[in-house]
């Protein structure tokens, strides 16, 4: 696959480099573009949100999988990699992470009830931080 199904279906895209774009996130209210897409030599397809929308979830949005994010020949090879991410990478999520939960423990420790939304997005930090940790190796308590 090219970027161009995806980024059809975006709004909001403009080029950042011969092989770059930003545009809004489907996945959220997104009002300035926090979406980036990047294209790879071989043909995959890079998708990163900054405010944390998950991959699946983007896709999802637009009515793509993570599956179309490859080129036909790399599909049947696709296999989930094993390998370790650096740990600098670890430690640069745990830290986003961790900085979320820390501002939903503040307010709810100054006594505001979380709403859905940010309940949602603390469900997702807690989920990250364990699989980060998974990735590490790391036992955590369940």
């Amino acid at each position: 696959m090219s970027a161009a199904p995806l980024l059809d279906r975006l709004e909001g895209v403009r080029a950042t480099g011969p092989r770059g774009w930003v545009a809004r996130c489907p996945g959220h209210r997104d009002k300035t573009p926090s979406l980036s897409v990047r294209e790879l030599p071989d043909g995959r397809v890079l998708v990163h949100d900054f405010a944390g929308c998950d991959v699946h979830d983007i896709l999802a949005a637009v009515g793509l999988s993570l599956r179309d994010l490859f080129p036909e020949r790399l599909r049947d090879d696709f296999k989930r990699e094993q390998e370790p991410f650096p740990a600098r990478d670890l430690l640069k999520a745990l830290g986003h992470e961790t900085l979320v939960v820390l501002m939903a423990a503040s307010t709810v420790a100054q006594g505001v009830a979380l709403d859905s939304d940010n309940l949602d997005r603390l469900t997702l930090a807690v989920r990250r931080i364990r699989e980060a940790l998974d990735l590490a190796g790391v036992r955590h308590a369940a």
